[in-house]
């Protein structure tokens, strides 16, 4: 059965000046909460196919995805991300690629997010890692 659409709200004050690329905070209906651990950029048999940030990104963000769709979740059931780089060089010129494939996976969907630099992750090359908080609605009848 498809998930259900969440029926999320993005938190904006008056007078504040719109965020570029994230939500400062988003509140959700009830529903079942995902915690999806820090996921890098490698496949399914925990192999980095490159050392470049840019698809590690794509693949640690369709990892994140992977593991929401197990709870019949969908990107915009996410109401938190948070990631981890270490490599802030490489992220702030890869900023234009970034933007194209979140735009593909996630859609114009963004929520309260923070970027942290690091100085490594433990599972090398890694270069970024996400972890993610969603809320999946309620099946009907569940």
């Amino acid at each position: 059965m498809p998930a259900r659409d969440l029926d999320s709200r993005v938190l904006h004050p008056a007078g504040w000046s719109p965020p570029i690329g994230y939500a400062n905070g988003i509140v959700a209906p009830p529903g079942r909460l995902v915690f999806i651990a820090g996921q890098v950029g490698w496949d399914a048999q925990q192999r980095f196919a490159t050392p470049d940030l840019v698809p590690q990104f794509e693949q640690a963000l369709k990892n994140v995805l992977a593991i929401l769709a197990e709870a019949g979740g969908k990107p915009e059931h996410i109401c938190r991300l948070t990631a981890y780089c270490c490599d802030k060089p490489a992220y702030l010129g890869g900023r234009k690629e970034l933007g194209r494939i979140w735009r593909r996976l996630m859609g114009t969907h963004y929520p309260a997010m923070t970027m942290i630099f690091v100085s490594d992750l433990l599972d090398a090359p890694g270069k970024i890692e996400l972890e993610a908080t969603a809320v999946v609605p309620d099946e009907p009848g569940a």
